[in-house]
């Protein structure tokens, strides 16, 4: 077989990417026009040639934004005579075996489509529009019976739901270009080693030449955009919607919970999700939530039976829900709220004014001090929430909300996996602080010996009637 030629040209620091074979988890990127997903596939070809029969996943958000850019990219780039894509299956194949795999992450949940599967790389494009939830369950399915290196390799600029947790994985531990041990937060292990590797439009000189006036066109974007896209700056941004939010504080162990504190449950329901936490206040009014329910594909039936299963043994003071759960089916014209009342749940309406819903759960998370009338000292008192450690799904998802970005008093709906958990806190902490909403009186059909009543009846009866089946229809 005659040798192909390649006709790639590469930067200085795509180059120590390209050469990075020996490190665990390796992030290139920080500002925008660096060549970032370029060089992914560059590296990806590089790596099916080297390693025979080798598996590696490429990863999007979404399918679109996967197909706009990195399939057809590859498409021009990868040479026809070994390589050929199948747009079906969205994976390409070398002639010596090896495979590549387009996929994408829209939902939370789409990560158990790799169930079971087994990768050499996986590579994440854009990496901080993805959760570490679906991060973290990737990396499990980096294996394989081989002897290939085993790697994750991603590229990204900074911002986006990810922005946190990428930056206290890869920025923070130690200087860029500096490959460091990967100590895990659950048990301080070490489970490989990481690496940064900066990149600014600058030292992409063939863009540079290309589009001469992209640099212009970054430096007239707003401050903040600006510091992000053209120097790569991790720290320009608040990050999270919940600031006050610190796991060192808010998050505590297991304890025993004493009987006679008032137990309340708080949930959101949805098809895609159906998200429950438990929460318990103690006689000062602090909140511990120690149960949660996370499971998505329930019918409302179900949902029901699942959230008593959840706190059979407890005396629940009050089941609290949002409004929309009183809409009634057009199937059958019963309510969330009707089907839970039939399964033993009297469920309490609470607020939906989203704003002050969530000024309520940042009061809840503050921090808090007191002052001594006598010596005039003051001590950092425990915030009035904490949360236990076995209620991962609210501990996951709170500290990852957004901002909306045409609304900052709300958080981003997006990616709406998200929300579930916090939604339902929000519910709780607003119940204690507009209290419970009552549930309009849902008419009813009146047949004619109802209006027959109605139409014979006292102003007194008639009020008494209105309560029992509603306003009458006109």
């Amino acid at each position: 077989m005659s040798k192909i030629q390649l006709p790639w040209r590469v930067t200085e620091k795509q180059m120590r990417f390209l050469d990075a074979d020996s490190v665990t988890e390796v992030l290139f990127g920080g500002a925008a026009g660096g060549g970032k997903s370029h060089v992914q596939l560059m590296d990806a070809f590089l790596y099916a040639c080297k390693y025979k029969g080798s598996k590696q996943l490429i990863l999007r958000r979404t399918y679109p934004e996967l197909e706009m850019s990195l399939i057809q990219e590859h498409l021009k780039l990868y040479p026809k005579e070994i390589y050929k894509y199948n747009e079906t299956k969205h994976r390409g194949q070398m002639k010596n075996g090896s495979m590549i795999t387009f996929g994408s992450l829209q939902r939370e949940s789409d990560v158990y489509k790799y169930q079971g599967a087994e990768f050499d790389v996986i590579r994440f494009d854009e990496l901080t529009h993805f959760t570490w939830a679906q991060y973290s369950y990737l990396l499990s399915r980096l294996r394989g019976a081989n002897d290939f290196p085993k790697q994750i390799k991603s590229s990204t600029n900074p911002g986006g739901v990810g922005h946190q947790w990428v930056k206290e994985r890869f920025i923070d531990p130690a200087p860029p270009e500096t490959v460091f041990d990967i100590i895990e937060k659950e048990g301080g292990t070490i489970s490989g080693q990481g690496m940064y590797l900066p990149a600014k439009v600058q030292e992409n000189i063939f863009l540079m030449r290309k589009d001469p006036d992209y640099l212009k066109r970054l430096l007239n974007l707003p401050e903040k955009n600006r510091l992000a896209l053209l120097e790569g700056r991790w720290d320009i941004y608040d990050g999270v919607f919940f600031s006050e939010f610190d796991p060192a504080v808010h998050v505590v162990r297991p304890f025993r919970l004493k009987e006679h504190w008032k137990q309340y449950v708080t949930m959101d329901y949805g098809m895609d999700m159906f998200a429950v936490e438990v929460v318990a206040v103690d006689e000062e009014g602090n909140g511990f939530v120690h149960r949660e329910l996370y499971q998505p594909g329930l019918i409302i039936s179900q949902a029901a039976e699942k959230a008593a299963e959840l706190v059979e043994d407890l005396d629940i003071a009050a089941w609290l829900a949002p409004p929309d759960l009183w809409n009634g089916r057009q199937e059958t014209g019963k309510s969330v709220a009707d089907i839970f009342a039939e399964h033993g749940i009297p469920l309490t309406m609470t607020s939906n004014n989203r704003h002050a819903g969530w000024l309520a759960v940042r009061e809840w998370l503050a921090s808090r001090t007191a002052r001594n009338e006598i010596t005039g000292e003051e001590k950092i008192m425990p915030p009035k929430l904490r949360i236990f450690e076995n209620c991962r799904n609210l501990i996951r998802t709170l500290p990852a909300l957004q901002y909306d970005d045409k609304d900052p008093e709300d958080v981003a709906n997006e990616p709406h996996e998200l929300t579930h958990a916090p939604d339902a806190l929000r519910g709780f902490c607003i119940y204690w602080v507009a209290g419970a909403k009552k549930p309009k009186k849902k008419g009813v059909h009146w047949e004619p010996d109802m209006w027959e009543d109605y139409r014979a009846a006292d102003p007194a009866t008639r009020k008494l009637l209105e309560e029992k089946w509603g306003k009458p229809e006109r």
